[in-house]
């Protein structure tokens, strides 16, 4: 799998840009606030639909215009299809081979793409949404269907929260209509919990031996899912259904009492674990880095498990926050596999020749060239 050609029209601090790339290792080389994160955003936004940098999906339109765009063409599986992203001030248009899509998870998954940021150092210290967004962006690009579960347990959570926050506030009593709610939350959460826990375990598979090896064997790594109810990992969605239905059943006044939903998936964590001991809390910033680094590691092998093809990788701003022995590992996991973009201010220092055989882009004020 690999992006032939970009193109992007008002798109941040890009004008106009028509670029092809090399199917092995891209580096797209320039100063701060040149516009290399935004190219990395841009193919990011085309796979996803939306920034990891910003919900505001204004702040991608260049300033004083209507609308933006991100066309694509992608080779997977020998097929060569265009995919398209449009965001307006009336909202955002999806296309994939010219087709306007109406659902998210009929878009999400034609292009697998696995981002490598010095902000994810932060997935393993960093508070538990960012763990929620990890594990909902990497599910919903192998099970596009999980989007569509998503969606709906996020929407319904946010009635139900609107409702209880009225019957805190005694504006509003209607039970019957808490308990209909409660029926809906549940029937979109089991789903969610059960195929959580079926990823949780594919990435374990991967990401353990991974990081024995970038700790040269002195490491073992464990990831475990905390919920807000009792679950065991092998219980089918049947049985969580029934474990949420009781727990709901014995929290309703607390949860009418406190104005908001008190358990269910937007609540769960990840934790992870070295040799034993938790490496948020206790864990050095290499440890940190380790882990880290094995999770987005893991993630590529499991995609192309799950997909039969390697995801693209890109890797901003991060290979000079690693040190050479986690930069070499890395460089030497994805050479001659993976199609790779790697932004830089420079790539003095960086002796891979993974990076030697690259083709190299200059970024200036919005403007690249090779």
């Amino acid at each position: 799998m690999h992006i032939e050609q970009l193109q992007l029209k008002n798109y941040r601090n890009y004008d106009q840009l028509d670029i092809s790339f090399d199917d092995k290792i891209n580096v797209i080389i320039g100063e701060n606030a040149q516009g290399k994160t935004n190219l990395m955003e841009a193919i990011y936004v085309l796979a996803f639909t939306k920034s990891h940098r910003t919900p505001r999906e204004k702040e991608l339109i260049q300033w004083e215009q209507e609308y933006a765009r991100i066309e694509g063409r992608v080779t997977k599986r020998k097929q060569s299809f265009p995919l398209e992203i449009i965001l307006s001030t009336k909202g955002k248009k999806a296309k994939l081979n010219r087709i306007e899509q109406k659902r998210l998870s009929d878009y999400i998954g034609a292009l697998n793409v696995v981002m490598f940021a010095p902000e994810d150092l932060t997935l393993v210290k960093g508070p538990p949404q960012i763990r929620r967004r990890f594990i909902d962006m990497e599910l919903g690009q192998i099970q596009p269907r999980y989007i569509y579960h998503l969606g709906q347990y996020q929407k319904i959570l946010k009635q139900r929260n609107h409702l209880l926050k009225q019957m805190q506030r005694k504006e509003k009593q209607d039970r019957t209509m808490l308990n209909v709610l409660t029926e809906q939350l549940i029937e979109h959460a089991a789903t969610l919990l059960e195929r959580r826990f079926i990823f949780l375990e594919l990435l374990r598979k991967w990401a353990s031996p991974i990081h024995y090896g970038i700790s040269r064997e002195l490491e073992k790594l464990e990831i475990k899912y905390t919920s807000t109810i009792e679950v065991s990992e092998a219980a089918n969605k049947e049985k969580i259904d029934s474990i949420y239905t009781n727990k709901f059943h014995e929290i309703q006044e607390k949860e009418i009492e406190r104005g908001t939903t008190l358990i269910g998936p937007h609540r769960d964590d990840l934790v992870f674990h070295v040799n034993n001991k938790d490496v948020q809390t206790f864990g050095s910033q290499g440890q940190q880095r380790t882990t880290a680094l094995s999770v987005k590691l893991a993630e590529i092998e499991l995609i192309y498990n799950e997909v039969g093809e390697y995801p693209i990788l890109l890797l901003d701003d991060v290979l000079s926050e690693l040190d050479d022995h986690r930069q070499s590992h890395l460089l030497n996991t994805i050479q001659g596999k993976v199609q790779t973009f790697v932004s830089t201010t420079s790539v003095d220092g960086i002796n891979h020749e993974t990076l030697r055989e690259a083709e190299l882009f200059h970024v200036n004020n919005g403007a690249v060239d090779t």
